[in-house]
């Protein structure tokens, strides 16, 4: 993923830098999101959402560049700080290391003088760049942004209690032969037999991403991808695959394989080379949906954790 010393960030297209990043890791493969999950299978633990210095998850496509960057570098530490946050809090960032660019809209108004002569002021979106740093890199910090693994681990969901968090969106599920889908025209979730699955967790991460496509429905976040044209489909796909990864660090439930991986991967190839912002567009859909998730039916024992912040401006 992009990194950066900081010095030259305002300066480039950072959203076609990104892009380009993405691009590269999808070309061999790899999907971003689900770096930390190929991880943890391999090392036993847990899947936790980045962090600021006050303990707040990181949202969006931060979240896909922060885990990429933490997976690429062996970092276990959730939390980020900038240079300012690093030093205020007692700590230093060690000689010759990079931060992560992670990223945020604004919002701004301009003034012009119209046609006729009369001043308008016109809204306007911006995309703003900063460098973070992982606690790993930084030296000397207080021993609260170290605490053990097990602390902010979220346990795998019991299947009575997923039954039980699934009923509450009142959405029916019928039972398909092979298939897990998401029906808008009948607002129901199709899926197999539990027993379909090589586990009862690999039929909740599928369930959760369908769980994804449903969240669009014209009665909930009403997502119309209409304007993507010939890439809607891929671009549909990629809010319910980001939204999973985000979603399934509530439940310990990793992303599952898509059938046709493959085809998938080229379709977002494609979507990302037509349209530098596709993957901020659709990170941004995620996130809707898990914080309508969290809204309307938070999964069961989720908790808002806090850390005591250092005072200084990002």
């Amino acid at each position: 993923m992009t990194r950066t010393t900081g010095t030259n960030a305002a300066r480039r297209d950072i959203a076609s830098d990104i892009t380009q990043a993405l691009l590269a890791e999808l070309d061999r493969g790899v999907m971003p999101w689900r770096k930390p999950w190929d991880a943890a299978r391999v090392s036993g633990g847990d899947v936790t959402l980045p962090r600021r210095v006050t303990g707040e998850p990181y949202r969006g496509i931060n979240v896909v560049l922060l885990w990429s960057a933490a997976a690429a570098h062996g970092y276990a530490s959730p939390t980020w700080l900038t240079f300012r946050q690093a030093h205020a809090c007692g700590g230093q960032v060690r000689s010759g290391e990079k931060g992560q660019i992670v990223v945020y809209y604004g919002r701004a108004q301009r003034t012009r003088i119209d046609g006729a002569g009369v001043e308008r002021d016109d809204s306007f979106r911006f995309l703003k760049s900063f460098v973070v740093f992982n606690t790993a890199q930084i030296a000397g910090l207080p021993e609260r942004f170290h605490p053990a693994p097990a602390v902010d681990s979220a346990q795998p969901i019991l299947p009575r209690d997923y039954e039980a968090w699934f009923a509450r969106f009142g959405v029916p599920r019928i039972a398909t032969a092979d298939l897990a889908c998401y029906w808008p025209g009948r607002d129901a979730i199709g899926m197999p037999a539990p027993a379909a699955f090589d586990t009862i967790e690999h039929y909740q991460a599928t369930e959760l991403h369908e769980i994804g496509h449903m969240s669009g429905h014209p009665a909930r976040l009403n997502r119309d991808m209409r304007r993507y044209g010939v890439h809607m489909i891929a671009a549909e796909e990629l809010v319910a695959e980001i939204f999973s990864a985000i979603a399934g660090t509530y439940f310990q439930l990793s992303p599952t394989h898509l059938h046709d991986h493959a085809s998938y991967i080229a379709s977002w190839i494609r979507l990302l080379k037509d349209d530098k912002r596709a993957f901020f567009a659709a990170a941004a859909k995620a996130q809707a949906a898990v914080d309508w998730m969290l809204t309307v039916n938070p999964p069961p024992g989720v908790e808002t954790r806090t850390t005591e912040a250092c005072h200084v401006a990002a």
